[in-house]
């Protein structure tokens, strides 16, 4: 079960900014859940700070460096200079690459591109610097990379090179030694606005080229500056609302046939949001950096050959595709792994170690395992003689404050809280992992969950046409401005049914008065824990769909749960429950109540063989959990292990009664004993 955070806003602040602004009631109370409780605010969130009525965005010459920047390239197209773009080989890196050399050539420059292969590393490294300078490059100018590069920028002037670095990562203490360090978040940029991605900052550089104008950039590119924005998750508040609304609606006309094939391939629908586009779009730009090389997205968004971008979009969607498979054999031994090793699953922090995994694919594993299992994960590869690792976590938990930690231990590392990379020489993982356990047993008495936070509570009357139509006024959604989910309590479940093979699953439910469909999309049909005349909690997002000429509301569902669940007591049975599996120990007074007496051992047998095999979840919400708590039920599960009565999954989180076991008492148990034996000078060990 997920962590569920629900907000709570105010129906009166509500009421008056919706009077005030003329945004529908829902929009409102959405705001006025984000903390966006006033007119003034609300009219902050939707509109960028302008330098002028004409221009979309700030000057781009109040970024450190801009004109010095702009003064260089231009005067190295004038003299015919060989000029490089050095991008990085992600979506964000992949797209400033492409828009800056798009805009130098078509203004006579004469330029060629680079970027890494992902086995180089990220951003300027030394061979790629010698070769160019080798090659007669005269200028560099770096994309979405170059602020940490402190003895690359010093090698590219030894070997006589003009260095250019434009960048938003955050910089270090000593910049790199450049002709010119294009990045708002340098300490001393006045710009206003500092949180654009990479791409963002190279569309700001072709405004400052074309004289601080943004009208032409804005045309020729805000399509891949919309696509990046949203694909380097940074926040989409501000100017980079701006860039991401006007791109958006360019990308849906795009003239840019790499573009076009890609939407062909990945079967985007009109009318194109943030979301449709950072699911369909994005991902097979950045598989070309994870399974083949990023170059290939560049051409692609760079041809002006139609069968070239249908076959360049096709092997991408190729990738993707590998990139997808890549990451199921990944789960799938990690799956196999944790039935061996159960006990990986109960640490503060997840740490696991696979050889031969694709360093391309293990920081969405981790992504996904987090959610999953709502704690920090870690997940290392083989590289040669080191592990490389990615890292994601939950709020409340650094990474680079847990790798910083660790960095005694690590060769390199780097990140920010949510997410980071590091590599460890392979003799020191269990150093490290053991570092990372002390960090959290240290600096958390409780570890932070991972949770999925709803805006509020909508009731039916709520759910009008209207209101859901209303919500694209919110548009885009990204970081800091998360697509709305909504709760909705006591749904009754009418129907369920397969869609695309099992691999997702459609409900007919009914919620006060309304009958709704709503998508599960990645739910196996075969995996729904639940049956029809269940009554549910749920987290949804709705939309308007329309067929035949008739427009109706259906729902996406991201969770679901029975009704009446006390979330507290759950949690804090399981955090118990992973304590005791954990050290291996419990307090005495805790033990009394989570020792499962012989009557409740059999009401639980009993559910089980009734099912054959059930879903752990779902068997804690059919009893009372008021007698039998999470924690109690969980050691229930392990006695019937240790007896040979059942088979449990704890990766799927699924019980299967074993037909025809032997018999055996329940007396006979190990864990069963050890529990029973507890006195207040006593504890149980595994």
């Amino acid at each position: 079960m997920k962590k569920w955070s629900i907000g709570k806003p105010d129906p009166n602040i509500s009421l008056k900014l919706s009077r005030e602004s003329g945004l529908s009631p829902l929009c409102s109370s959405i705001l006025v859940s984000r903390g966006i409780d006033t007119l003034e605010k609300a009219q902050r969130f939707f509109n960028a700070e302008q330098s002028s009525d004409s221009e979309p965005l700030s000057d781009p010459f109040l970024i450190k460096d801009m004109r010095e920047a702009a003064d260089i390239i231009l005067e190295a197209v004038d003299n015919g200079s060989s000029i490089c773009v050095y991008g990085d080989y992600d979506c964000d890196g992949i797209t400033a690459t492409a828009i800056l050399y798009s805009y130098l050539e078509c203004i006579g420059a004469n330029v060629a591109y680079h970027i890494n292969m992902r086995t180089d590393g990220y951003g300027l490294c030394e061979p790629a610097i010698r070769r160019l300078a080798e090659d007669g490059t005269q200028l560099v100018v770096t994309v979405d990379n170059g602020i940490s590069a402190i003895k690359e920028a010093a090698l590219a002037a030894e070997l006589g090179m003009t260095l250019v670095i434009t960048d938003h990562h955050q910089p270090g203490d000593v910049l790199p030694k450049a002709d010119a360090v294009v990045n708002p978040h340098r300490m001393d940029c006045p710009s206003p606005y500092k949180d654009l991605c990479g791409c963002g900052v190279a569309l700001k550089l072709i405004a400052a080229m074309d004289g601080g104008s943004y009208s032409a950039a804005f045309e020729q590119f805000a399509d891949l500056a919309a696509l990046a924005t949203v694909a380097d998750i940074v926040p989409i508040t501000g100017e980079n609302r701006e860039i991401v609304s006007k791109g958006l609606h360019y990308l849906e006309n795009t003239e840019n046939l790499g573009l076009q094939a890609l939407m062909e391939v990945a079967k985007i629908k009109k009318p194109i949001t943030s979301v449709s586009a950072a699911f369909s779009i994005v991902p097979r730009i950045n598989a070309s950096g994870r399974f083949g090389s990023a170059e290939d997205a560049v051409k692609l968004l760079l041809t002006d050959n139609p069968d070239e971008a249908e076959s360049l979009a096709q092997n991408l969607d190729k990738l993707n595709t590998e990139r997808k498979a890549a990451e199921a054999v990944i789960m799938n031994e990690i799956s196999e792994r944790v039935k061996n090793e159960p006990e990986l699953l109960f640490k503060r922090v997840l740490v696991i170690y696979g050889e031969g995994w694709h360093h391309g694919v293990i920081g969405i594993v981790a992504a996904r395992l987090v959610e999953r299992f709502g704690k920090p994960v870690f997940i290392l590869s083989d590289d040669g003689d080191e592990a490389r690792g990615s890292a994601r976590s939950v709020d409340g938990f650094s990474i680079f404050d847990a790798l910083n930690h660790c960095s005694d231990i690590l060769t390199k590392f780097g990140g920010h809280s949510g997410a980071g990379g590091f590599s460890v020489p392979k003799e020191q993982i269990t150093a490290f992992d053991d570092a990372l356990q002390s960090y959290a047993e240290s600096n958390f008495e409780h570890m932070p969950i991972y949770s999925v936070h709803a805006d509020k509570m909508i009731t039916p009357d709520e759910l009008t046409e209207d209101a859901v139509k209303s919500l694209s006024s919110l548009e885009p959604f990204g970081e800091c401005n998360k697509q709305p989910i909504f709760l909705i309590r006591g749904a009754r479940i009418l129907g369920i049914t397969a869609l695309s093979q099992g691999a997702h699953t459609k409900l007919s439910i009914s919620y006060g008065k309304l009958n709704l469909s709503g998508l599960m999309f990645g739910q196996k049909t075969a995996e729904f824990p639940y049956k029809n005349g269940a009554v549910l909690d749920m987290l949804v997002y709705p939309e308007l769909n329309t067929y035949n000429g008739r427009t109706s509301i259906s729902l996406r569902i991201h969770d679901c749960r029975p009704s009446k669940v006390s979330q507290p007591k759950y949690f804090n049975a399981k955090e118990a429950y992973e304590r005791w599996r954990r050290e291996g120990k419990i307090e005495s007074a805790l033990a009394e109540r989570i020792i499962p007496s012989r009557d409740e051992l059999v009401a639980i047998y009993k559910i089980i063989a009734s099912c054959g095999q059930i879903n752990g979840d779902l068997l804690f919400f059919r009893l009372d959990e008021n007698v039998i708590s999470y924690c109690k039920l969980r050691i229930a599960l392990d006695i019937f292990c240790e007896l040979g009565f059942i088979t449990y999954d704890i990766f799927s989180d699924s019980a299967e009664i074993i037909r025809n076991a032997p018999k055996a008492a329940i007396e006979s148990s190990k864990i069963y004993q050890a529990l029973n034996a507890l006195n207040n000078k006593a504890v149980p060990t595994l």
